[in-house]
């Protein structure tokens, strides 16, 4: 059979005809997205966009009044089998680093493998570490949350969703928190993880993280995409009025 003729690979990531309302607010407006396998996708745009509403809906922490979000072949519904199926091929990072401050750094990555994944302890353990080790931050395992840098604990959050070994990395302004010199840390880690082919949607402002590891860069306005396009393309020949103002106003 002819490549010509061979289907396209299924996207991991389906979103079609996507609508979200804070009550009046109307935050997402028609998005349709599709993400492939391993493709890395940097979501940028004006606070009160849109974007992260649109990956905490891909998730689930945010409920879609209107459109389908498919992940996997799953059909995100209100159906609590299909949200626990979806959530657990995604890890999710966030602004502020919500690791459980009474556990220590090796317990908190391996709460969700032992309790989610009904993995020995010895492994859950040994995987930890490993990711840890990837993180570069090994040393710290039996540290508490609060006895760590925000950059050491950003890159503790990488490796706890790591953990849980996901098909889908979302990251929400992982690094709008964090004081200018630990910025560097916690990209050095997401480059890292881009390189081992994980399927990454990313929002954040660093634009030289996009230029380096993104295979696609969004721009976001008033709930809508605004344009999309390799990073070359989107830096240095971008289309719409709005992003060429977005860009002369960040870079």
């Amino acid at each position: 059979m002819s490549g010509n003729n061979a289907p396209a690979a299924e996207p991991i990531i389906r979103i079609s005809g996507l609508n979200k309302w804070f009550g009046t607010l109307h935050v997402l407006r028609d998005i349709d997205l599709e993400v492939a396998r391993q493709e890395r996708i940097v979501i940028c745009g004006p606070s009160g966009s849109g974007k992260s509403t649109l990956i905490r809906c891909i998730n689930r922490l945010e409920e879609h009044q209107r459109g389908s979000i498919v992940v996997e072949g799953t059909e995100m519904t209100n159906d609590l089998k299909n949200i626990d199926a979806i959530r657990s091929e995604i890890g999710m990072v966030f602004q502020q680093f919500n690791l459980f401050p009474h556990l220590t750094v090796l317990e908190n990555c391996t709460l969700a493998p032992i309790w989610v994944r009904k993995m020995a302890r010895a492994d859950a353990e040994e995987q930890a570490m490993a990711y840890l080790e990837r993180v570069k931050i090994p040393e710290q395992a039996h540290k508490y949350p609060g006895q760590l840098s925000g950059g050491q604990q950003q890159r503790v959050a990488i490796a706890r969703s790591l953990c849980k070994r996901p098909k889908i990395m979302l990251f929400d302004e992982p690094t709008s928190a964090l004081d200018p010199e630990m910025i560097k840390e916690v990209l050095d880690v997401m480059i890292d993880v881009a390189g081992t082919g994980m399927t990454m949607l990313v929002v954040t402002h660093e634009m030289g993280f996009a230029q380096q590891v993104a295979d696609r860069v969004m721009l976001m306005d008033e709930g809508q995409i605004v344009e999309q396009n390799t990073p070359g393309e989107f830096f240095n020949n971008p289309r719409s009025d709005r992003t060429k103002l977005f860009l002369s106003q960040i870079l």
